[in-house]
Protein backbone atom coordinates (compact mmCIF):
# COMPACT_ATOMS: atom_id res chain seq x y z
CA UNK A 1 0.00 0.00 0.00
CA UNK A 2 1.43 3.65 -0.79
CA UNK A 3 2.46 6.02 1.64
CA UNK A 4 -0.72 8.23 1.17
CA UNK A 5 -2.81 5.45 0.76
CA UNK A 6 -1.65 4.29 4.68
CA UNK A 7 -1.94 8.22 5.73
CA UNK A 8 -5.78 8.11 4.59
CA UNK A 9 -6.99 4.97 6.51
CA UNK A 10 -5.54 5.93 9.30
CA UNK A 11 -7.37 9.35 9.26
CA UNK A 12 -10.53 7.52 8.24
CA UNK A 13 -9.95 5.25 11.08
CA UNK A 14 -9.53 8.40 13.05
CA UNK A 15 -12.67 9.75 12.12
CA UNK A 16 -14.35 7.15 12.56
CA UNK A 17 -13.46 6.77 15.89
CA UNK A 18 -14.42 10.36 16.94
CA UNK A 19 -17.94 9.57 15.41
CA UNK A 20 -17.92 6.54 17.70
CA UNK A 21 -16.31 8.47 20.75
CA UNK A 22 -18.70 11.59 19.92
CA UNK A 23 -16.59 13.88 21.69
CA UNK A 24 -13.82 14.53 18.88
CA UNK A 25 -13.02 18.08 18.48
CA UNK A 26 -12.30 17.42 14.86
CA UNK A 27 -13.62 18.71 11.41
CA UNK A 28 -16.83 19.87 10.93
CA UNK A 29 -18.64 21.14 14.29
CA UNK A 30 -21.65 21.70 12.20
CA UNK A 31 -24.87 19.72 12.74
CA UNK A 32 -25.56 17.20 10.19
CA UNK A 33 -22.40 17.56 7.99
CA UNK A 34 -21.19 13.77 6.79
CA UNK A 35 -17.38 13.25 6.49
CA UNK A 36 -16.19 13.82 2.89
CA UNK A 37 -14.49 11.03 0.71
CA UNK A 38 -10.86 11.29 1.38
CA UNK A 39 -9.68 9.09 -1.60
CA UNK A 40 -11.53 11.31 -3.86
CA UNK A 41 -9.05 13.82 -3.32
CA UNK A 42 -6.49 14.33 -6.28
CA UNK A 43 -4.56 16.86 -7.81
CA UNK A 44 -5.33 17.99 -11.03
CA UNK A 45 -2.74 19.57 -12.14
CA UNK A 46 0.39 21.26 -11.41
CA UNK A 47 1.66 25.10 -12.50
CA UNK A 48 5.18 25.97 -12.25
CA UNK A 49 5.17 29.76 -10.96
CA UNK A 50 9.07 29.93 -10.33
CA UNK A 51 11.72 28.28 -9.19
CA UNK A 52 10.42 27.18 -5.94
CA UNK A 53 6.65 28.15 -6.34
CA UNK A 54 4.23 25.61 -7.21
CA UNK A 55 0.79 25.90 -7.83
CA UNK A 56 -1.70 22.97 -7.46
CA UNK A 57 -5.44 22.58 -9.00
CA UNK A 58 -7.05 19.64 -6.49
CA UNK A 59 -10.57 18.46 -6.52
CA UNK A 60 -11.93 18.59 -2.95
CA UNK A 61 -15.44 16.43 -2.08
CA UNK A 62 -15.05 19.17 1.54
CA UNK A 63 -15.59 21.88 -0.94
CA UNK A 64 -17.64 20.20 -3.51
CA UNK A 65 -15.39 22.11 -6.04
CA UNK A 66 -11.52 22.52 -7.32
CA UNK A 67 -9.23 24.72 -5.27
CA UNK A 68 -5.51 26.19 -5.47
CA UNK A 69 -2.30 25.45 -3.14
CA UNK A 70 0.32 26.99 -3.83
CA UNK A 71 3.85 25.32 -2.57
CA UNK A 72 6.94 26.67 -1.33
CA UNK A 73 9.46 23.98 -2.05
CA UNK A 74 12.66 23.67 -0.18
CA UNK A 75 16.20 23.95 -1.80
CA UNK A 76 17.66 22.65 1.01
CA UNK A 77 17.85 19.30 3.35
CA UNK A 78 16.94 15.79 2.57
CA UNK A 79 13.35 14.29 2.36
CA UNK A 80 10.67 13.94 4.47
CA UNK A 81 10.47 18.13 4.88
CA UNK A 82 8.84 19.87 7.83
CA UNK A 83 5.76 21.16 6.80
CA UNK A 84 4.23 25.11 7.38
CA UNK A 85 1.31 25.72 6.69
CA UNK A 86 0.80 29.67 5.72
CA UNK A 87 -3.16 30.65 6.10
CA UNK A 88 -4.17 33.75 4.59
CA UNK A 89 -7.02 36.49 6.04
CA UNK A 90 -10.25 37.43 4.82
CA UNK A 91 -10.73 38.54 1.35
CA UNK A 92 -7.67 37.82 0.22
CA UNK A 93 -6.02 34.14 -1.51
CA UNK A 94 -3.46 31.38 -1.82
CA UNK A 95 -1.11 34.33 -3.10
CA UNK A 96 -1.24 36.61 -0.34
CA UNK A 97 2.48 35.39 1.02
CA UNK A 98 4.54 35.10 -1.69
CA UNK A 99 2.64 38.55 -3.40
CA UNK A 100 3.33 40.48 0.03
CA UNK A 101 6.43 38.88 1.78
CA UNK A 102 10.24 37.86 1.16
CA UNK A 103 9.11 34.35 2.64
CA UNK A 104 11.04 32.89 -0.46
CA UNK A 105 14.53 34.45 0.77
CA UNK A 106 13.35 33.87 4.54
CA UNK A 107 16.67 31.35 5.24
CA UNK A 108 14.30 29.22 7.94
CA UNK A 109 12.34 28.06 5.30
CA UNK A 110 14.92 26.73 2.99
CA UNK A 111 14.21 23.77 4.67
CA UNK A 112 11.26 23.40 5.27
CA UNK A 113 7.88 22.38 2.58
CA UNK A 114 5.86 25.89 2.95
CA UNK A 115 2.08 25.45 2.09
CA UNK A 116 -0.03 28.33 1.26
CA UNK A 117 -3.49 26.72 1.05
CA UNK A 118 -7.03 28.89 -0.24
CA UNK A 119 -9.10 29.51 2.56
CA UNK A 120 -12.11 30.96 0.53
CA UNK A 121 -12.89 34.89 1.18
CA UNK A 122 -14.53 34.52 4.27
CA UNK A 123 -14.05 31.01 4.58
CA UNK A 124 -13.02 31.14 8.26
CA UNK A 125 -11.14 27.94 8.20
CA UNK A 126 -14.30 25.66 9.11
CA UNK A 127 -16.43 23.52 7.94
CA UNK A 128 -19.76 25.66 7.53
CA UNK A 129 -22.63 24.72 9.10
CA UNK A 130 -24.43 25.01 5.79
CA UNK A 131 -21.52 25.48 3.28
CA UNK A 132 -17.85 24.43 2.30
CA UNK A 133 -15.83 22.11 4.27
CA UNK A 134 -12.36 24.30 4.50
CA UNK A 135 -11.30 22.63 7.59
CA UNK A 136 -12.10 19.11 5.74
CA UNK A 137 -9.80 19.93 2.97
CA UNK A 138 -6.72 21.78 5.00
CA UNK A 139 -6.53 18.69 7.51
CA UNK A 140 -8.18 15.57 6.25
CA UNK A 141 -7.76 15.84 2.62
CA UNK A 142 -4.62 17.95 1.85
CA UNK A 143 -2.29 16.38 4.18
CA UNK A 144 -3.55 13.11 2.36
CA UNK A 145 -1.98 14.67 -0.99
CA UNK A 146 1.27 16.11 0.08
CA UNK A 147 3.32 13.01 0.87
CA UNK A 148 4.43 13.00 -2.98
CA UNK A 149 5.70 16.44 -2.83
CA UNK A 150 8.13 15.15 0.78
CA UNK A 151 6.28 16.20 3.11
CA UNK A 152 7.20 14.41 6.65
CA UNK A 153 5.07 13.96 9.99
CA UNK A 154 6.29 17.44 11.35
CA UNK A 155 3.65 20.29 10.82
CA UNK A 156 3.20 23.80 12.13
CA UNK A 157 0.54 26.35 11.16
CA UNK A 158 0.27 30.10 10.99
CA UNK A 159 -1.96 32.39 9.61
CA UNK A 160 -2.95 36.20 9.39
CA UNK A 161 -6.00 37.94 10.66
CA UNK A 162 -8.78 34.99 9.53
CA UNK A 163 -5.38 33.02 9.08
CA UNK A 164 -4.47 33.71 12.81
CA UNK A 165 -8.14 31.92 13.74
CA UNK A 166 -7.57 28.83 11.67
CA UNK A 167 -3.93 28.48 12.73
CA UNK A 168 -5.17 28.30 16.29
CA UNK A 169 -8.18 26.22 16.17
CA UNK A 170 -6.19 23.93 13.89
CA UNK A 171 -3.82 23.41 16.21
CA UNK A 172 -6.42 22.39 18.98
CA UNK A 173 -8.82 20.69 16.46
CA UNK A 174 -5.98 18.23 15.37
CA UNK A 175 -3.30 18.04 18.01
CA UNK A 176 -2.15 14.80 16.19
CA UNK A 177 -1.18 16.93 12.88
CA UNK A 178 0.04 20.28 13.97
CA UNK A 179 2.79 20.46 16.68
CA UNK A 180 2.74 24.23 16.57
CA UNK A 181 0.82 27.53 15.67
CA UNK A 182 1.17 30.95 15.50
CA UNK A 183 -1.19 33.99 14.90
CA UNK A 184 -0.31 37.16 13.85
CA UNK A 185 -2.97 39.91 14.18
CA UNK A 186 -5.73 36.54 14.83
CA UNK A 187 -9.51 36.87 15.47
CA UNK A 188 -8.67 34.67 18.65
CA UNK A 189 -12.11 35.36 20.67
CA UNK A 190 -14.80 35.48 17.78
CA UNK A 191 -17.13 34.74 20.86
CA UNK A 192 -16.76 37.98 22.33
CA UNK A 193 -17.74 40.18 19.40
CA UNK A 194 -19.91 38.06 16.82
CA UNK A 195 -21.61 41.30 15.30
CA UNK A 196 -18.22 42.16 14.37
CA UNK A 197 -17.56 38.99 12.78
CA UNK A 198 -21.05 38.43 11.25
CA UNK A 199 -20.80 41.88 10.07
CA UNK A 200 -17.75 40.82 7.83
CA UNK A 201 -19.42 37.83 6.92
CA UNK A 202 -22.67 39.58 5.17
CA UNK A 203 -20.31 41.94 3.54
CA UNK A 204 -19.73 38.80 1.17
CA UNK A 205 -21.91 35.97 2.21
CA UNK A 206 -26.03 37.05 2.03
CA UNK A 207 -26.70 34.52 4.66
CA UNK A 208 -23.68 34.62 7.75
CA UNK A 209 -25.45 32.39 9.93
CA UNK A 210 -24.47 29.42 7.45
CA UNK A 211 -21.09 29.57 8.75
CA UNK A 212 -21.77 28.94 12.48
CA UNK A 213 -25.31 29.75 13.30
CA UNK A 214 -26.43 32.01 15.47
CA UNK A 215 -24.14 32.83 18.28
CA UNK A 216 -26.54 32.44 21.02
CA UNK A 217 -28.43 29.73 19.97
CA UNK A 218 -25.46 27.86 18.84
CA UNK A 219 -23.38 29.03 21.24
CA UNK A 220 -21.75 25.55 21.26
CA UNK A 221 -20.60 26.02 17.55
CA UNK A 222 -19.24 29.37 17.99
CA UNK A 223 -17.36 28.13 20.82
CA UNK A 224 -15.99 25.11 19.32
CA UNK A 225 -14.25 27.38 16.81
CA UNK A 226 -13.14 30.38 19.26
CA UNK A 227 -9.38 29.91 20.03
CA UNK A 228 -9.86 31.53 23.42
CA UNK A 229 -12.56 28.81 24.26
CA UNK A 230 -10.23 26.08 23.12
CA UNK A 231 -7.37 27.29 24.78
CA UNK A 232 -7.08 23.95 27.21
CA UNK A 233 -6.86 22.02 24.25
CA UNK A 234 -3.29 23.38 23.62
CA UNK A 235 -1.60 21.83 25.77
CA UNK A 236 1.87 20.66 24.70
CA UNK A 237 1.74 22.77 21.20
CA UNK A 238 4.39 25.03 20.46
CA UNK A 239 2.72 28.50 20.38
CA UNK A 240 3.34 32.07 19.05
CA UNK A 241 0.89 35.08 19.25
CA UNK A 242 1.45 38.52 17.46
CA UNK A 243 -0.87 41.68 17.36
CA UNK A 244 -0.66 45.28 17.81
CA UNK A 245 -3.09 47.48 19.60
CA UNK A 246 -3.95 50.02 16.60
CA UNK A 247 -3.12 52.93 19.07
CA UNK A 248 0.14 54.52 17.43
CA UNK A 249 2.73 55.38 20.22
CA UNK A 250 2.19 59.89 21.41
CA UNK A 251 -1.36 59.71 19.31
CA UNK A 252 -2.58 59.49 15.62
CA UNK A 253 -5.12 57.45 13.90
CA UNK A 254 -6.49 54.45 15.29
CA UNK A 255 -6.56 50.90 13.18
CA UNK A 256 -10.12 49.85 14.11
CA UNK A 257 -9.21 46.59 13.15
CA UNK A 258 -6.19 45.67 14.73
CA UNK A 259 -7.70 47.29 17.92
CA UNK A 260 -10.28 44.36 17.44
CA UNK A 261 -7.87 41.70 16.82
CA UNK A 262 -5.46 42.82 19.57
CA UNK A 263 -7.65 43.06 22.54
CA UNK A 264 -9.07 39.63 21.34
CA UNK A 265 -5.35 38.34 21.02
CA UNK A 266 -4.61 39.58 24.59
CA UNK A 267 -7.63 38.02 25.85
CA UNK A 268 -6.52 34.67 24.64
CA UNK A 269 -2.86 35.06 25.89
CA UNK A 270 -4.78 35.92 29.18
CA UNK A 271 -6.02 32.49 29.03
CA UNK A 272 -3.52 30.74 28.30
CA UNK A 273 -1.38 32.05 31.31
CA UNK A 274 -4.42 31.02 33.78
CA UNK A 275 -4.27 27.33 32.31
CA UNK A 276 -0.30 27.53 33.01
CA UNK A 277 -0.06 26.53 29.20
CA UNK A 278 3.27 28.12 27.89
CA UNK A 279 3.88 30.52 24.89
CA UNK A 280 5.69 33.05 23.54
CA UNK A 281 4.31 36.53 22.67
CA UNK A 282 4.81 40.14 20.76
CA UNK A 283 1.56 42.01 22.07
CA UNK A 284 3.47 45.53 21.04
CA UNK A 285 2.07 49.38 21.11
CA UNK A 286 1.06 50.74 18.16
CA UNK A 287 1.10 48.47 14.58
CA UNK A 288 -1.27 48.49 11.95
CA UNK A 289 -3.14 45.72 10.32
CA UNK A 290 -0.77 45.14 7.74
CA UNK A 291 1.61 43.10 5.80
CA UNK A 292 5.13 44.52 7.23
CA UNK A 293 4.12 43.76 10.41
CA UNK A 294 3.34 40.27 9.67
CA UNK A 295 6.05 39.45 8.03
CA UNK A 296 8.28 40.89 11.16
CA UNK A 297 5.90 38.63 12.89
CA UNK A 298 6.33 35.51 10.70
CA UNK A 299 10.42 36.05 11.20
CA UNK A 300 10.27 36.17 14.74
CA UNK A 301 7.62 33.17 15.16
CA UNK A 302 9.80 30.71 12.82
CA UNK A 303 11.73 29.47 15.57
CA UNK A 304 8.61 28.32 17.73
CA UNK A 305 7.09 26.84 14.62
CA UNK A 306 9.71 24.64 13.31
CA UNK A 307 11.78 23.91 16.15
CA UNK A 308 14.22 21.74 15.91
CA UNK A 309 13.22 21.61 12.37
CA UNK A 310 15.25 24.98 11.27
Amino acid sequence: MARDDVWVMRRLAGVLLCVVLAGCGGSGGGQGRTEPDLAGARVLAEHRVAPRELDLTIRSPALGRDATVRLLEPDRGTRPYPVLYLLHGCCDSYQSWTRSTDVERMPGLRRALVVMPEGGTVGFYSDWLRGPGWESFHTLELPALLGRYGAGNDYAVAGLSMGGLGAIDYAARHPKLFRAAASFSGVLHPLEEPRVWLGLLEAYEPNPRRLWGDPRADRRVWAAHDPTELAGRLRGTRLFVASGDGRPPGGGRLDGTEVIVGRESRAFAARLRALGIPFEADLYRGGRHDWPFWERDLKRALPVLLGSAR
